[in-house]
Protein backbone atom coordinates (compact mmCIF):
# COMPACT_ATOMS: atom_id res chain seq x y z
CA UNK A 1 0.00 0.00 0.00
CA UNK A 2 1.88 3.44 -1.48
CA UNK A 3 1.45 6.61 0.87
CA UNK A 4 -1.72 8.28 -0.82
CA UNK A 5 -3.66 4.63 0.15
CA UNK A 6 -2.60 5.02 3.66
CA UNK A 7 -3.40 8.20 3.97
CA UNK A 8 -6.85 7.17 2.69
CA UNK A 9 -7.53 4.41 4.38
CA UNK A 10 -6.32 5.96 7.76
CA UNK A 11 -8.96 9.18 6.85
CA UNK A 12 -12.02 6.62 6.02
CA UNK A 13 -13.17 6.37 9.11
CA UNK A 14 -13.18 9.76 10.02
CA UNK A 15 -14.85 10.72 7.32
CA UNK A 16 -17.48 8.23 8.55
CA UNK A 17 -17.44 9.85 11.89
CA UNK A 18 -17.72 12.82 10.98
CA UNK A 19 -20.78 12.34 8.80
CA UNK A 20 -22.58 10.60 11.82
CA UNK A 21 -21.95 14.00 13.47
CA UNK A 22 -23.14 16.22 11.09
CA UNK A 23 -26.47 13.72 11.00
CA UNK A 24 -26.80 14.28 14.31
CA UNK A 25 -25.74 18.48 14.66
CA UNK A 26 -28.81 18.56 11.63
CA UNK A 27 -30.92 16.11 13.55
CA UNK A 28 -30.86 18.65 16.76
CA UNK A 29 -31.77 21.50 15.07
CA UNK A 30 -34.70 19.70 13.45
CA UNK A 31 -33.22 19.74 9.97
CA UNK A 32 -33.06 16.64 7.25
CA UNK A 33 -29.74 16.64 5.82
CA UNK A 34 -29.29 13.23 4.87
CA UNK A 35 -31.49 10.28 3.03
CA UNK A 36 -30.88 7.18 3.14
CA UNK A 37 -31.21 6.49 -0.89
CA UNK A 38 -29.37 9.93 -1.78
CA UNK A 39 -26.44 9.15 1.03
CA UNK A 40 -26.36 5.62 -0.24
CA UNK A 41 -25.69 6.82 -4.16
CA UNK A 42 -23.55 9.44 -3.18
CA UNK A 43 -21.14 7.01 -1.21
CA UNK A 44 -21.38 4.36 -4.02
CA UNK A 45 -20.38 6.77 -6.05
CA UNK A 46 -17.53 7.46 -4.52
CA UNK A 47 -16.33 3.69 -4.19
CA UNK A 48 -17.10 3.17 -7.95
CA UNK A 49 -14.62 5.97 -8.00
CA UNK A 50 -12.33 4.57 -6.08
CA UNK A 51 -12.12 0.89 -8.01
CA UNK A 52 -11.75 2.68 -11.16
CA UNK A 53 -8.29 4.58 -9.88
CA UNK A 54 -7.30 1.28 -8.82
CA UNK A 55 -6.99 0.47 -12.39
CA UNK A 56 -6.15 4.15 -13.57
CA UNK A 57 -3.79 5.28 -11.09
CA UNK A 58 -0.70 3.89 -13.24
CA UNK A 59 -2.27 6.01 -15.97
CA UNK A 60 -2.43 9.22 -14.74
CA UNK A 61 0.68 9.33 -12.47
CA UNK A 62 2.41 7.56 -15.13
CA UNK A 63 2.24 10.13 -17.98
CA UNK A 64 2.98 13.06 -15.45
CA UNK A 65 5.83 10.89 -14.47
CA UNK A 66 7.02 10.85 -18.12
CA UNK A 67 6.79 14.72 -18.55
CA UNK A 68 8.83 14.67 -15.12
CA UNK A 69 11.40 12.02 -16.48
CA UNK A 70 11.75 13.51 -19.96
CA UNK A 71 10.33 17.25 -20.33
CA UNK A 72 10.87 18.81 -16.93
CA UNK A 73 13.22 22.47 -16.92
CA UNK A 74 14.34 21.46 -13.28
CA UNK A 75 14.26 19.19 -10.93
CA UNK A 76 13.41 20.56 -7.98
CA UNK A 77 14.47 18.71 -4.09
CA UNK A 78 11.76 16.98 -2.69
CA UNK A 79 13.06 17.68 0.64
CA UNK A 80 12.79 21.07 0.88
CA UNK A 81 9.84 22.89 2.75
CA UNK A 82 9.23 25.64 0.11
CA UNK A 83 9.27 23.20 -2.79
CA UNK A 84 6.28 21.26 -1.14
CA UNK A 85 4.50 24.89 -0.09
CA UNK A 86 4.66 25.94 -3.85
CA UNK A 87 3.33 22.78 -4.95
CA UNK A 88 0.78 23.04 -3.15
CA UNK A 89 -0.22 26.64 -4.00
CA UNK A 90 0.65 26.05 -7.85
CA UNK A 91 -1.25 22.57 -7.61
CA UNK A 92 -4.36 24.43 -6.27
CA UNK A 93 -4.22 27.06 -8.65
CA UNK A 94 -4.06 24.54 -11.35
CA UNK A 95 -7.42 23.07 -9.68
CA UNK A 96 -9.34 26.18 -9.75
CA UNK A 97 -8.30 26.37 -13.43
CA UNK A 98 -9.62 22.61 -14.49
CA UNK A 99 -12.73 22.93 -11.55
CA UNK A 100 -13.76 26.34 -14.24
CA UNK A 101 -13.03 24.31 -17.19
CA UNK A 102 -15.32 21.41 -15.05
CA UNK A 103 -18.13 24.24 -15.62
CA UNK A 104 -17.37 25.46 -18.64
CA UNK A 105 -16.47 22.79 -21.17
CA UNK A 106 -19.28 19.98 -21.44
CA UNK A 107 -16.43 17.09 -21.71
CA UNK A 108 -15.20 18.07 -18.53
CA UNK A 109 -18.86 18.59 -16.80
CA UNK A 110 -19.45 14.93 -18.23
CA UNK A 111 -16.94 13.53 -15.87
CA UNK A 112 -17.33 16.57 -13.14
CA UNK A 113 -21.25 16.76 -13.11
CA UNK A 114 -21.57 13.53 -10.98
CA UNK A 115 -20.00 15.44 -7.73
CA UNK A 116 -23.18 17.68 -8.71
CA UNK A 117 -25.82 15.34 -9.00
CA UNK A 118 -27.05 14.92 -5.32
CA UNK A 119 -30.26 17.09 -4.10
CA UNK A 120 -29.01 17.60 -0.86
CA UNK A 121 -25.76 19.22 0.56
CA UNK A 122 -23.86 17.25 3.03
CA UNK A 123 -20.29 15.13 3.80
CA UNK A 124 -21.21 12.15 1.70
CA UNK A 125 -21.41 14.90 -1.09
CA UNK A 126 -17.91 15.28 -0.83
CA UNK A 127 -16.96 11.74 -1.22
CA UNK A 128 -19.40 11.34 -4.61
CA UNK A 129 -16.92 11.54 -7.16
CA UNK A 130 -16.90 10.71 -11.03
CA UNK A 131 -15.45 7.86 -12.13
CA UNK A 132 -14.24 9.67 -15.59
CA UNK A 133 -12.26 12.44 -14.21
CA UNK A 134 -9.49 10.36 -15.07
CA UNK A 135 -10.02 10.72 -19.14
CA UNK A 136 -8.79 14.54 -19.50
CA UNK A 137 -8.18 16.01 -15.70
CA UNK A 138 -3.80 14.96 -15.76
CA UNK A 139 -3.75 17.43 -18.80
CA UNK A 140 -4.19 20.24 -15.87
CA UNK A 141 -1.57 19.39 -13.80
CA UNK A 142 1.43 18.78 -16.53
CA UNK A 143 2.64 22.04 -15.85
CA UNK A 144 3.95 20.82 -12.44
CA UNK A 145 5.46 18.38 -14.08
CA UNK A 146 7.43 20.62 -16.62
CA UNK A 147 8.64 22.83 -13.62
CA UNK A 148 10.03 19.90 -12.32
CA UNK A 149 7.57 19.25 -9.05
CA UNK A 150 8.88 15.58 -8.09
CA UNK A 151 5.77 13.05 -8.57
CA UNK A 152 6.13 11.88 -4.78
CA UNK A 153 5.31 15.86 -4.08
CA UNK A 154 2.69 15.87 -6.66
CA UNK A 155 0.77 12.73 -5.11
CA UNK A 156 1.06 13.88 -1.56
CA UNK A 157 -0.24 17.41 -2.68
CA UNK A 158 -2.60 16.49 -4.56
CA UNK A 159 -3.97 14.68 -1.90
CA UNK A 160 -3.98 17.56 0.96
CA UNK A 161 -5.90 19.35 -1.46
CA UNK A 162 -8.83 16.61 -1.98
CA UNK A 163 -8.91 15.87 1.83
CA UNK A 164 -8.93 19.87 2.78
CA UNK A 165 -12.44 19.67 0.57
CA UNK A 166 -14.18 17.21 2.44
CA UNK A 167 -14.91 19.54 5.54
CA UNK A 168 -16.12 22.28 3.29
CA UNK A 169 -19.13 20.27 2.39
CA UNK A 170 -21.09 20.79 5.16
CA UNK A 171 -24.40 22.29 5.83
CA UNK A 172 -24.26 22.71 9.54
CA UNK A 173 -21.24 25.27 9.50
CA UNK A 174 -22.51 28.78 9.27
CA UNK A 175 -20.30 31.98 7.74
CA UNK A 176 -16.65 32.04 9.10
CA UNK A 177 -15.94 35.87 9.03
CA UNK A 178 -12.67 36.61 7.40
CA UNK A 179 -11.69 32.99 6.86
CA UNK A 180 -14.69 32.85 3.94
CA UNK A 181 -12.58 35.91 2.41
CA UNK A 182 -9.59 34.20 1.84
CA UNK A 183 -10.19 29.98 1.82
CA UNK A 184 -12.87 27.98 0.38
CA UNK A 185 -15.17 26.98 3.12
CA UNK A 186 -18.90 25.52 3.77
CA UNK A 187 -20.47 28.73 3.07
CA UNK A 188 -18.45 29.47 -0.55
CA UNK A 189 -18.39 25.75 -1.57
CA UNK A 190 -22.50 25.83 -0.74
CA UNK A 191 -23.13 28.59 -3.60
CA UNK A 192 -20.71 26.79 -5.64
CA UNK A 193 -23.68 23.56 -5.34
CA UNK A 194 -26.11 25.72 -5.95
CA UNK A 195 -28.18 25.92 -9.32
CA UNK A 196 -29.74 29.08 -8.16
CA UNK A 197 -29.11 31.72 -11.40
CA UNK A 198 -27.04 34.11 -8.28
CA UNK A 199 -25.04 31.37 -7.85
CA UNK A 200 -24.13 29.29 -10.93
CA UNK A 201 -20.99 28.65 -11.81
CA UNK A 202 -19.14 30.47 -8.96
CA UNK A 203 -16.54 29.67 -6.75
CA UNK A 204 -13.95 26.75 -7.55
CA UNK A 205 -11.36 27.06 -5.62
CA UNK A 206 -9.99 23.79 -3.61
CA UNK A 207 -8.32 25.44 -0.73
CA UNK A 208 -7.95 29.42 -1.51
CA UNK A 209 -11.28 31.31 -2.72
CA UNK A 210 -8.59 34.02 -3.22
CA UNK A 211 -8.61 32.41 -7.11
CA UNK A 212 -12.40 33.41 -7.66
CA UNK A 213 -11.53 36.89 -6.14
CA UNK A 214 -8.71 37.62 -8.69
CA UNK A 215 -10.70 36.12 -11.64
CA UNK A 216 -13.87 37.37 -11.19
CA UNK A 217 -16.35 33.50 -10.62
CA UNK A 218 -16.89 34.45 -6.62
CA UNK A 219 -20.18 34.86 -5.30
CA UNK A 220 -21.28 35.41 -1.86
CA UNK A 221 -23.61 32.91 -0.28
CA UNK A 222 -26.86 35.06 0.46
CA UNK A 223 -29.55 34.11 3.50
CA UNK A 224 -32.11 35.80 1.44
CA UNK A 225 -31.75 33.45 -1.51
CA UNK A 226 -31.20 30.12 -0.07
CA UNK A 227 -28.79 27.89 -2.21
CA UNK A 228 -31.21 24.73 -3.94
CA UNK A 229 -28.52 22.00 -4.79
CA UNK A 230 -28.51 19.49 -8.46
CA UNK A 231 -27.95 19.84 -11.37
CA UNK A 232 -29.93 22.26 -14.25
CA UNK A 233 -30.89 18.75 -15.45
CA UNK A 234 -31.19 17.02 -12.72
CA UNK A 235 -30.64 12.94 -12.63
CA UNK A 236 -33.71 11.71 -11.37
CA UNK A 237 -31.86 8.01 -10.65
CA UNK A 238 -29.55 6.47 -8.18
CA UNK A 239 -28.14 4.22 -10.69
CA UNK A 240 -24.12 4.59 -10.15
CA UNK A 241 -23.34 3.71 -13.68
CA UNK A 242 -26.10 5.91 -15.47
CA UNK A 243 -24.92 9.40 -13.22
CA UNK A 244 -21.51 8.38 -14.84
CA UNK A 245 -23.07 8.27 -18.36
CA UNK A 246 -25.58 10.64 -18.94
CA UNK A 247 -24.04 13.86 -19.88
CA UNK A 248 -22.01 11.56 -22.21
CA UNK A 249 -24.82 9.96 -23.68
CA UNK A 250 -26.94 12.95 -23.87
CA UNK A 251 -24.05 14.62 -25.77
CA UNK A 252 -23.37 11.84 -28.08
CA UNK A 253 -27.11 12.11 -29.15
CA UNK A 254 -27.19 15.65 -29.41
CA UNK A 255 -24.11 15.32 -31.73
CA UNK A 256 -25.67 12.45 -33.93
CA UNK A 257 -28.67 14.38 -34.42
CA UNK A 258 -26.80 17.66 -35.41
CA UNK A 259 -26.72 17.94 -38.61
CA UNK A 260 -23.77 20.15 -39.40
CA UNK A 261 -20.35 18.93 -38.37
CA UNK A 262 -18.89 21.67 -37.05
CA UNK A 263 -21.90 21.32 -34.27
CA UNK A 264 -21.11 17.93 -33.62
CA UNK A 265 -17.82 18.89 -32.30
CA UNK A 266 -19.36 22.24 -30.70
CA UNK A 267 -21.24 19.98 -28.52
CA UNK A 268 -18.80 18.38 -26.57
CA UNK A 269 -16.58 22.04 -26.65
CA UNK A 270 -19.05 24.56 -25.86
CA UNK A 271 -20.71 25.29 -22.09
CA UNK A 272 -22.80 22.65 -20.40
CA UNK A 273 -26.54 23.20 -21.63
CA UNK A 274 -25.45 24.61 -25.54
CA UNK A 275 -26.92 22.37 -28.28
CA UNK A 276 -27.36 23.39 -31.65
CA UNK A 277 -30.69 25.30 -33.14
CA UNK A 278 -31.29 22.26 -35.32
CA UNK A 279 -31.30 19.81 -32.61
CA UNK A 280 -32.80 22.17 -29.94
CA UNK A 281 -35.63 22.29 -32.37
CA UNK A 282 -36.63 18.64 -33.34
CA UNK A 283 -35.62 17.41 -29.78
CA UNK A 284 -36.80 20.15 -27.52
CA UNK A 285 -36.29 19.55 -23.38
CA UNK A 286 -38.24 20.47 -20.35
CA UNK A 287 -37.38 23.95 -18.89
CA UNK A 288 -35.62 24.07 -16.05
CA UNK A 289 -38.07 24.23 -12.66
CA UNK A 290 -36.10 25.45 -9.51
CA UNK A 291 -38.29 24.43 -7.03
CA UNK A 292 -39.06 20.85 -8.49
CA UNK A 293 -39.32 18.26 -5.84
CA UNK A 294 -36.30 16.22 -4.55
CA UNK A 295 -36.14 12.59 -6.37
CA UNK A 296 -36.90 10.57 -3.48
CA UNK A 297 -39.12 7.23 -4.77
CA UNK A 298 -41.33 6.17 -1.88
CA UNK A 299 -40.20 2.26 -1.19
CA UNK A 300 -41.15 0.21 1.74
CA UNK A 301 -39.32 0.67 4.80
CA UNK A 302 -38.76 -2.70 5.22
CA UNK A 303 -36.83 -2.57 1.73
CA UNK A 304 -34.92 0.49 2.37
CA UNK A 305 -33.68 -0.79 5.61
CA UNK A 306 -32.71 -3.50 3.70
CA UNK A 307 -30.49 -2.00 0.92
CA UNK A 308 -28.91 -0.02 3.42
CA UNK A 309 -27.61 -3.48 5.15
CA UNK A 310 -26.44 -4.47 1.64
CA UNK A 311 -24.88 -1.60 1.51
CA UNK A 312 -22.99 -1.82 4.74
CA UNK A 313 -22.06 -5.50 3.31
CA UNK A 314 -20.32 -3.84 0.12
CA UNK A 315 -18.46 -1.08 1.67
CA UNK A 316 -16.46 -3.46 3.48
CA UNK A 317 -15.57 -6.05 0.29
CA UNK A 318 -14.79 -2.55 -1.41
CA UNK A 319 -12.28 -2.15 1.44
CA UNK A 320 -11.10 -5.55 0.78
CA UNK A 321 -10.72 -5.03 -2.74
CA UNK A 322 -8.73 -2.05 -2.89
CA UNK A 323 -6.14 -4.08 -0.12
CA UNK A 324 -5.80 -6.61 -2.74
CA UNK A 325 -5.12 -4.51 -5.43
CA UNK A 326 -1.85 -3.81 -5.15
CA UNK A 327 -1.01 -7.81 -5.27
CA UNK A 328 -3.81 -9.42 -7.10
CA UNK A 329 -4.04 -10.44 -10.92
CA UNK A 330 -5.96 -8.08 -13.19
CA UNK A 331 -8.32 -10.94 -13.95
CA UNK A 332 -9.13 -11.00 -9.89
CA UNK A 333 -9.46 -6.87 -9.78
CA UNK A 334 -11.43 -7.06 -12.81
CA UNK A 335 -14.61 -9.90 -12.01
CA UNK A 336 -14.29 -8.16 -8.18
CA UNK A 337 -14.87 -4.84 -10.00
CA UNK A 338 -17.54 -5.80 -12.21
CA UNK A 339 -19.08 -7.92 -9.10
CA UNK A 340 -19.03 -4.81 -6.99
CA UNK A 341 -20.56 -2.72 -9.69
CA UNK A 342 -22.82 -4.73 -10.56
CA UNK A 343 -24.58 -4.96 -6.75
CA UNK A 344 -24.27 -1.04 -6.41
CA UNK A 345 -26.52 -0.86 -9.49
CA UNK A 346 -28.83 -3.57 -8.08
CA UNK A 347 -29.06 -1.41 -4.70
CA UNK A 348 -29.90 1.76 -6.90
CA UNK A 349 -32.37 -0.10 -8.44
CA UNK A 350 -33.83 -1.13 -5.33
CA UNK A 351 -34.02 2.61 -4.18
CA UNK A 352 -35.58 3.75 -7.53
CA UNK A 353 -38.32 1.87 -6.92
CA UNK A 354 -38.26 -0.45 -10.40
CA UNK A 355 -40.14 -3.57 -10.28
CA UNK A 356 -37.61 -5.89 -11.09
CA UNK A 357 -35.09 -4.58 -8.60
CA UNK A 358 -36.28 -7.31 -5.94
CA UNK A 359 -35.65 -9.88 -8.65
CA UNK A 360 -32.19 -8.90 -9.60
CA UNK A 361 -31.32 -8.53 -6.27
CA UNK A 362 -32.14 -12.15 -5.89
CA UNK A 363 -30.39 -13.19 -8.84
CA UNK A 364 -27.66 -11.42 -7.17
CA UNK A 365 -27.87 -13.16 -3.97
CA UNK A 366 -28.07 -16.58 -5.80
CA UNK A 367 -25.13 -15.57 -7.83
CA UNK A 368 -22.89 -15.03 -4.99
CA UNK A 369 -23.97 -18.11 -2.89
CA UNK A 370 -23.89 -20.40 -6.39
CA UNK A 371 -20.20 -18.87 -6.93
CA UNK A 372 -18.77 -19.29 -2.89
CA UNK A 373 -20.11 -23.05 -2.50
CA UNK A 374 -18.93 -24.33 -6.14
CA UNK A 375 -15.59 -22.33 -5.78
CA UNK A 376 -14.94 -22.52 -2.68
CA UNK A 377 -13.09 -19.19 -2.94
CA UNK A 378 -14.08 -15.33 -3.15
CA UNK A 379 -11.56 -12.83 -5.20
CA UNK A 380 -8.21 -13.09 -3.74
CA UNK A 381 -9.10 -15.32 -1.07
CA UNK A 382 -8.00 -18.90 -1.98
CA UNK A 383 -9.57 -22.47 -0.80
CA UNK A 384 -11.97 -20.88 1.44
CA UNK A 385 -12.79 -23.32 4.48
CA UNK A 386 -16.27 -25.03 3.93
CA UNK A 387 -17.60 -23.66 7.00
CA UNK A 388 -17.20 -20.18 5.75
CA UNK A 389 -18.86 -21.29 2.31
CA UNK A 390 -21.43 -22.43 4.07
CA UNK A 391 -22.28 -19.69 6.00
CA UNK A 392 -22.05 -16.86 2.76
CA UNK A 393 -24.34 -19.19 1.79
CA UNK A 394 -26.64 -18.99 4.71
CA UNK A 395 -26.42 -15.56 4.60
CA UNK A 396 -27.48 -15.06 0.96
CA UNK A 397 -30.22 -17.51 1.63
CA UNK A 398 -31.71 -15.03 5.02
CA UNK A 399 -31.35 -12.28 2.83
CA UNK A 400 -33.39 -13.49 0.06
CA UNK A 401 -35.97 -14.77 2.93
CA UNK A 402 -36.19 -10.75 4.16
CA UNK A 403 -36.79 -9.53 0.79
CA UNK A 404 -39.26 -12.10 -0.50
CA UNK A 405 -41.13 -12.58 2.49
CA UNK A 406 -42.83 -8.93 3.78
CA UNK A 407 -45.37 -10.96 5.63
CA UNK A 408 -42.72 -11.79 8.31
CA UNK A 409 -40.98 -8.69 8.59
CA UNK A 410 -41.54 -6.76 11.84
CA UNK A 411 -43.18 -3.05 11.48
CA UNK A 412 -40.69 -0.32 11.42
CA UNK A 413 -42.94 2.80 11.83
Amino acid sequence: MNTQEAIISLATPVFFLLIAIEWLVARRRGEVAYRGNDTVASLGLGVMSQIVGVFTKLFTIGIYAWVYNHAALLHLPADNVLVWVGALLAYDFLYYWLHRAGHEVNILWAAHVVHHQSEQYNLSTALRQTGSGFLLGWLFYLPLAIVGVPVEVFVVVALIDLLYQFWIHTGQIRKLGWFDRVFASPSNHRAHHAVNDRYLDRNYGGILILWDRLFGSFVEEDDRDPPVYGTRSPLRSFNPLWANAEVYWATAQDAWHAKRWRDKLQVWLRPPGWRPADVAARYPKAAFEIRRELYNPPIAPYLAWYALAQFAVLLGLAVHFLQLAPTASLGTLAGYAAYLTASLCVLGALFDGHRTAPWLEGLRLAATAAFVLAARRWFGVEALPMPWAVVACLVAATSAAWLYLPRHRPSLS
